[in-house]
């Protein structure tokens, strides 16, 4: 059962960013086409694995947000958190006098 449209794709992905949503279903549709299993319903769970794979070769989800972000990106992410969270912090004698209490 190939899928025609993003929005026809299972729960389990609605939390993906719709480029990947693309490769998700661009993925199925694909494995499903060219893999004729007699079992549909192996060949339908084949087919979500494969979908999942190809997602998974380029995002990865963000242990800190839970956000499905594109490999490479979550690194700047990262440390542009980290910059704004030094910027926030008290500098000088006022931060050691808090760090020694």
């Amino acid at each position: 059962m190939p899928y025609e449209s993003i929005s026809e794709l299972p729960k389990s992905v609605r939390n993906l960013p719709s480029q990947a949503k693309a490769v998700y279903m661009k993925a199925f549709n694909s494995f499903w086409e060219d893999y004729d299993l007699t079992d549909d319903a192996a060949r339908e769970k084949a087919s979500h694995e494969a979908a999942w794979s190809a997602v998974k070769e380029q995002y990865v989800k963000d242990d800190e947000t839970g956000e499905w972000v594109k490999i490479g990106e979550i690194a700047g992410r990262r440390s542009r958190h980290v910059i704004r969270h030094r910027k926030s912090r008290p500098s000088g004698a006022l931060s050691q006098a808090k760090a020694q209490a």
